[in-house]
């Protein structure tokens, strides 16, 4: 096992410690890599509770029919761009029914099959039920070197994305406990306010009180009785 191999299994392993920690699953869509990240992911023990089923997609055809991914984009992009990629990570989290995805299509080498992108151009998507984007990146290598190297970038790109959209949710965990807290605040202060209101008008009606004293203290002979004429 050379040092890049090693650099893989260990992005590998730090990439599934996230996943294990919430419970979550993993799929992946692989076009030029033919299946090296799905190695590193079956290479940790126990890989069967968060990692089902993969994708090899190596032709275009593979990648509309298995994956969804729009003849459109593929005569228009190419099948090496973020378009493409970010559609093959789509397709895979829908297929797998997974929480995450993540698609490599690049160029290995030696050639390039007549594209005008270089040789070690790769894009990797990325993809959850909630967000999906693209890195790229461009490595100088055989096609043995690409590969891996295709591999350990998207691994460690899909690890800054990971903890990206965690400390994104938790800043929404905490606007939600603000917005929570600042809706029960002022329902307080609504019903103080409401209260000092109720106050404020029983002292301002003393007339209540001047009632009950008028008639208590009525004594002329004013009354209905009195002046009836009964003659």
């Amino acid at each position: 096992m050379n040092c890049m191999d090693e650099d893989v299994q260990a992005a590998a392993a730090r990439l599934v410690r996230r996943i294990k920690e919430g419970g979550h699953t993993i799929t992946v869509a692989e076009s030029c890599t033919g299946g090296l990240l799905s190695s590193a992911f079956t290479d940790i023990a126990g890989a069967s509770s968060w990692f089902n089923q993969a994708w090899i997609t190596y032709s275009n055809d593979a990648k509309v029919k298995e994956l969804g991914v729009k003849q459109e984009s593929l005569d228009k992009k190419g099948a090496v761009s973020a378009e493409v990629a970010i559609q093959m990570a789509q397709g895979a989290l829908r297929n797998a029914n997974a929480d995450i995805a993540i698609s490599i299509t690049g160029i290995a080498g030696p050639k390039n099959d007549g594209a005008n992108k270089k040789i070690g151009l790769v894009y990797v998507g990325i993809a959850s039920n909630n967000w999906a984007n693209a890195e790229s990146t461009q490595i100088g290598g055989n096609r043995a070197e690409n590969k891996i190297g295709f591999v350990h970038f998207a691994l460690l790109s899909t690890i800054k994305r990971w903890d990206e959209a965690m400390v994104e949710a938790e800043e929404h965990r905490k606007r939600l406990e603000r917005q929570r807290a600042d809706e029960e605040a002022e329902k307080i202060q609504f019903e103080l306010e409401r209260q000092k209101r109720e106050e404020a008008a029983r002292e301002s009606a003393p007339w209540q009180d001047d009632s009950w004293e008028s008639d208590s203290e009525t004594t002329d002979d004013t009354s209905l009785d009195n002046q009836a004429d009964w003659d």
